[in-house]
């Protein structure tokens, strides 16, 4: 299993990375390559591209439907509906919270009588059931953030050795809570939001995690590895990995665009 990070900006693209987007891909026992993209935020539909044909996505699971998450579904649609190669209409499936069909719609502006059905599947995620992509199984954990939102649990065969079972674990966006320890436990990376900063963040809760939160995570889980993302523009990475490093003692990596990490 492979993750690669196509975008990991928080909260709105930022001058060297697009909003939230990575690509996790595996391969069967035949060699086929299944890829499940989680979140297409602003600006990442153009940087996947570099990575994926985006017409081979496999399926998209989306964290919640903020636009930093989920805006580049309309463009997706773009693609699917008119690129000239023809043929068959290629359909993406995607699952995300309650209400995401009629968000992405109205993100894009469908006319009356209009679907997006012929080229998007939307299936609402189900808390705690699996969904099987390939040899891939992704599993939704209910978070804490202002709107409906979950992390996902991946699970799929090492990349040193496929007869071994090895989890990605990535919180979306969530402030510390119950589901957060839950998407963690045990996971071999954890791929963790730090949106926020200790001392100067600390009177909003409910929303986003610290360095030294996604740290606590971490440890509390006994995390293999702990890739920090979703820093905003005006954050220093820095200061989120020195918060972590005081809680957590395993390997910490700041995400950034084109980074591959092997499970």
């Amino acid at each position: 299993m492979r993750l690669t990070v196509v975008g990991c900006a928080g909260s709105f693209p930022g001058p060297d990375s697009a909003a939230s987007c990575y690509l996790v891909e595996a391969d069967d026992a035949s060699g086929r390559t299944w890829r499940v993209v989680l979140d297409l935020g602003s600006g990442a539909l153009g940087v996947l591209q570099r990575h994926v044909d985006p017409a081979e996505v496999d399926l998209i699971g989306l964290s919640h439907l903020h636009p930093d998450h989920m805006a580049d579904l309309c463009g997706l649609y773009v693609f699917l509906k008119y690129h000239p190669r023809g043929g068959r209409p290629r359909r993406v499936v995607v699952h995300g919270p309650f209400g995401t069909a009629s968000r992405i719609a109205d993100a894009y502006g469908l006319e009356p009588g209009e679907s997006m059905g012929d080229h998007l599947t939307v299936h609402t995620w189900q808390p705690g059931h699996p969904v099987a992509v390939g040899p891939l199984t992704l599993t939704p954990v209910a978070v804490e953030h202002p709107v409906p939102a979950y992390g996902v649990r991946v699970e799929g065969p090492a990349e040193d050795d496929p007869s071994r079972r090895v989890v990605l674990a990535y919180t979306g966006d969530t402030d510390a809570c119950a589901g957060l320890d839950e998407l963690a436990a045990g996971a071999d990376v954890l791929l963790a939001e730090a949106a926020f900063v200790e001392g100067r963040d600390d009177a909003v809760r409910g929303i986003h995690l610290t360095g030294r939160r996604a740290g606590e995570a971490a440890a509390g889980g006994a995390v293999g590895r702990l890739v920090l993302t979703h820093l905003p523009a005006w954050n220093d990475a820095a200061d989120a990995v020195t918060e972590a490093r005081e809680v957590y003692a395993g390997p910490i990596d700041v995400a950034a665009p084109g980074m591959v990490v092997a499970l």
